[in-house]
């Protein structure tokens, strides 16, 4: 029987067979004649019989193409719900690695909320007059005042006549144009380079040398990206290989920001977890990272490790000799480090500081700094910044192989590039007014208020969470959450047990409903078995953060009583 060759055509250029004439019918008609004389012309395209339902399915020819399915003598199949063939996209039929997704920072508790607000606005009576967010780290949402400085850059950049503006200062107007001339067109709204802004790049590199005492940044390692996340995930991207015991692994700390978690499963990548030690204030145990190394080799190949500095969702500000230790496992272990330290301005507590790995690294050596390979991330989403809307941020690659940096210039070209406003803004993060510059006195005036005021915070909050009979807070060292263990009864868990919730989920969803208070439970970042916490920022303005944290006390109270 003769066969019939049916030429790939570009997904872009197919359309489904709906009867008009914009459909695949005269994309393969005209085509199948030609193919029929030449089917050596396609030696790798398998070949459809005539009879077989493909070939029905495409042989129409452009005359055909205003017939319906059955006029044209296609098999009939049951109508459903979802048309004659039913839905190409279904459940079943998705990628299973995105259903195994999950995000708790955006999870059932915030979508709740956001039901309640509803009802609220709808006039539904509450025993709380507005839902008060505490779970997630969106600065500005919570009320925090963006800096002037960056403000008034971005302005003029977005709308260039405001240069001609003699009430914006003179610093600024510098800034705006030095970035519109590094801009296709002299616009924000063109399409940088994929690795960045060239102005921005040289910025940021300069400032890495600034902030780690003079060590040398080269420009070309730098790559601004979409917020940390999208470096992180991008790095992941170019990590994750194998099969089966051959399979890529990432070491992610326990309590986690679930980024890692989510990207690992849409990845297929393996997660190994390492237990931060809660009884020293979330310190980072070698034993436990040599612990979880040696569990996970029997059965994925471990690849990376991934640190996050100071502590998302915990809080803690990690010390020199804990990097050191980190780095020497590393090495040892050959492990690429992933160092996440968006929240590097962000140290509170006395005898804290923040020590990038790449300082730490190389001043430990050629032994470590010429073999090491590290990934550092940063942001313009937290610290005193908190502009979580821009997206922007860099990664910063240290003896990475240079034929895989072809391939992540490739892979980065892939997207075009991140958005540049949110280049433009990171540019400004790593360059702010200086002494003597117009802008210098308010914009110092501002950062500090901003970061003075995170401080009070997260002393209160340790502060009232520790006189809660049943509530433990370690001292929020640095970033922008504590993450408290809770004590929960055996009668409370069998009951978010016949709820079918995680014990904290139960706790929280009650929180929520009766008080108004959306935290975030501690099951949605992992957490030892046994053990239950909440995660809450400490972003709320103080007022509101008083109230909320009396809420908090005061439930709980009520809830132990309940299930005593």
């Amino acid at each position: 029987m003769a066969a019939t060759w049916i030429q790939r055509i570009p997904s872009r250029n197919v359309r489904l067979l709906t009867g008009g004439r914009n459909d695949t019918a005269f994309l393969c008609g005209g085509v199948q004649q030609q193919q029929q004389q030449h089917p050596a012309a396609h030696p790798s395209t398998p070949a459809v019989h005539s009879s077989s339902p493909l070939h029905r399915f495409t042989a129409p020819s452009r005359a055909h193409s205003g017939l319906s399915a059955s006029r044209l003598g296609y098999a009939k199949e049951k109508m459903s719900e979802n048309g004659p063939w039913g839905k190409v996209l279904t459940i079943d039929t998705m990628n299973p690695t995105v259903k195994k997704v999950e995000y708790a920072v955006r999870g059932p508790i915030v979508q709740r909320a956001v039901q309640i607000e509803k009802e609220l606005r709808e006039g539904v009576k509450k025993p709380f007059a507005e839902v008060i967010k505490a779970n997630i780290g969106d600065a500005h949402a919570m009320g925090q005042q963006p800096i002037t400085f960056f403000r008034q850059v971005l302005a003029m950049c977005s709308y260039p006549e405001l240069l001609n503006d003699s009430s914006f200062p003179e610093d600024a107007k510098h800034r705006a144009r030095r970035i519109l001339q590094s801009c296709g067109g002299s616009s924000l709204g063109a399409y940088s380079a994929s690795q960045g802004i060239d102005c921005v790049l040289q910025d940021v590199a300069r400032y890495i040398e600034r902030r780690d005492g003079g060590i040398p940044c080269n420009p070309e390692n730098v790559y601004l990206t979409t917020g940390a996340s999208d470096g992180i995930m991008t790095m992941l991207k170019l990590l994750v290989c194998g099969e089966d015991e051959g399979r890529t692994g990432v070491m992610i700390s326990i309590p986690q920001y679930p980024l890692y978690s989510a990207a690992l499963a849409e990845l297929g990548a393996v997660q190994i977890n390492y237990y931060l030690n809660e009884d020293k204030c979330w310190s980072m145990d070698l034993s436990e990272l040599k612990r979880s190394l040696k569990e996970a080799r029997r059965h994925c190949n471990p690849r990376a490790l991934c640190i996050i500095n100071p502590g998302n969702p915990t809080g803690q500000v990690q010390s020199r000799d804990c990097i050191e230790d980190v780095i020497r496992f590393a090495a040892k272990e050959r492990l690429l480090l992933m160092a996440d330290e968006v929240y590097q301005d962000n140290v509170y507590a006395e005898g804290c500081e923040f020590h990038s790995f790449k300082k730490v690294l190389f001043e430990m050596g050629p032994e470590y700094s010429d073999s090491v390979e590290l990934v550092s991330f940063h942001s313009t989403s937290k610290c005193y910044m908190g502009e979580c809307g821009f997206r922007g941020g860099y990664m910063e690659i240290i003896n990475m192989d240079p034929e895989v940096k072809a391939q992540l210039n490739k892979l980065v070209s892939v997207r075009l590039c991140p958005p540049v406003p949110g280049q433009a803004l990171m540019g400004l993060v790593v360059n702010p007014p200086q002494p003597g510059e117009p802008s210098y006195i308010n914009f110092i005036k501002e950062r500090s208020a901003t970061l003075s005021a995170l401080a009070e915070k997260a002393r209160l909050t340790e502060e009232i969470l520790n006189t809660v009979p049943g509530i433990s807070c370690n001292p929020v060292q640095g970033a922008m959450y504590s993450f408290p263990s809770i004590s929960l009864s055996k009668a409370a868990i069998e009951e978010a047990a016949e709820n079918d919730q995680a014990p904290d989920m139960f706790y929280c969803m009650r929180l929520l409903e009766e008080t108004g208070i959306c935290l975030v439970p501690g099951s949605g970042f992992g957490q030892k078995d046994g053990t239950y916490h909440f995660r809450m920022t400490i972003l709320p303005p103080m007022d509101k953060l008083k109230v909320l944290l009396t809420k908090v006390k005061e439930f709980h109270q009520r809830f132990t009583n309940q299930y005593s």
